[in-house]
């Protein structure tokens, strides 16, 4: 039984959400262990891309440095939280790189990868492109609010298009792969409406932290194609880890559902891989007032602070025990202590 989570995205501190997901992750693991079953539980870190160098490039410090500093964070959060995981994964790691090359080379000569050049807007918090129309006034982001840049550049692409149709046929065929059950409408319109190609590639000349293309040295992996194979690559190394993909449940936030409702199970299609039997889209984690969390609004709740003020096993209890594991929840410190 394979119970996988997101990789951390490692360009800043674990917060309370890294927690919620993690904890609800390793109970499911735990449950299956004590009724009996064989299990493999992943979490781990996603450590390229532009947004990295970036914030590498702010603190002043080498990407490498800066990254292997934030991993640590949430490699400390792992211990803190009494996590039963049998792996942490890093998307820097060796392995990782082998696998994903040999992913762009099936899909490239299965006619899914190809070079183009893509004209749009850019947002390097979300780390991907918006139509104009899905903006807001000024070319503004709509999650981060932060302007997006107008890029032109030459990218290699892959075909998403390609999979509109065996993507619709598996959601109606496999009717347990999106969850919860009231999300998965939402992707079915959203793939109804027809899928763009997406771009996989940055030249090395403009972004050089990331995995080299197999057939075209000159261009990097970026984003989403490295970051989601990490939960093959474990299974692929591992000698003794091969039977347990592909994965059971794989538990995400809500805001990365469509890269792994979507991307993914078109990426394994294309590599001929076998495709995840869930994928588990939990809530946010909302201030007491049902606010989004941030920095700017002073509300972020730190996981280590929260764990030495209340004690471990309290805070996972409490966590757990906030609501559906789907749905947003509040999180307030009166109710903690009442």
């Amino acid at each position: 039984f394979y119970v996988s989570t997101a990789i951390d995205y490692a360009s800043g501190a674990p917060h309370i959400g890294h927690a919620y997901e993690k904890i609800g992750a390793d109970v499911l693991a735990r449950w299956n262990r004590n009724i009996g079953r064989e299990v493999f539980f992943q979490t781990g870190t996603d450590e390229h891309g532009q947004k990295i160098v970036e914030k590498a490039k702010e603190e002043g410090k080498e990407v490498k440095n800066f990254v292997d500093e934030k991993v640590k964070g949430f490699m400390d959060l792992k211990e803190k939280l009494f996590l039963s995981n049998d792996y942490f994964i890093r998307t820097t790691n060796e392995n990782h790189k082998i696998i994903v090359q040999k992913m762009l080379q099936k899909a490239y000569d299965n006619g899914d990868i190809y070079l183009g050049k893509y004209e749009g807007y850019y947002c390097v918090g979300c780390e991907k492109y918006y139509p104009e129309e899905d903006l807001l006034e000024g070319k503004i982001c709509p999650d981060h609010k932060i302007e997006c840049a107008w890029i032109e550049d030459e990218n290699y692409f892959f075909k998403l298009s390609k999979y509109q149709d065996k993507l619709l046929e598996l959601y109606k065929k496999n009717p347990n792969f999106i969850s919860p059950k009231f999300r998965e409408m939402e992707i079915i319109n959203r793939v109804n409406d027809g899928l763009r190609d997406i771009s996989i590639s940055r030249k090395k000349d403009k972004l050089s932290w990331g995995i080299e293309f197999p057939f075209d040295r000159e261009h990097v992996t970026y984003v989403w194609f490295d970051a989601l194979f990490n939960y093959y690559t474990t299974t692929e190394f591992l000698n003794d880890k091969k039977k347990f993909w592909p994965t059971n449940v794989h538990i995400i936030g809500k805001d990365i559902m469509w890269f792994h409702m979507v991307y993914w199970p078109a990426f394994l299609m294309s590599c001929n891989l076998d495709l995840p039997y869930r994928v588990h889209a939990h809530g946010m984690i909302l201030d007491e007032n049902a606010q989004k969390m941030s920095k700017s609004l002073g509300n972020v709740i730190d996981p280590f602070k929260e764990i030495e003020k209340f004690g471990l096993d309290e805070f996972r209890f409490f966590l757990m025990s906030l609501g559906s594991f789907g749905e947003d929840l509040k999180y307030s410190n009166r109710e903690f202590i009442e």
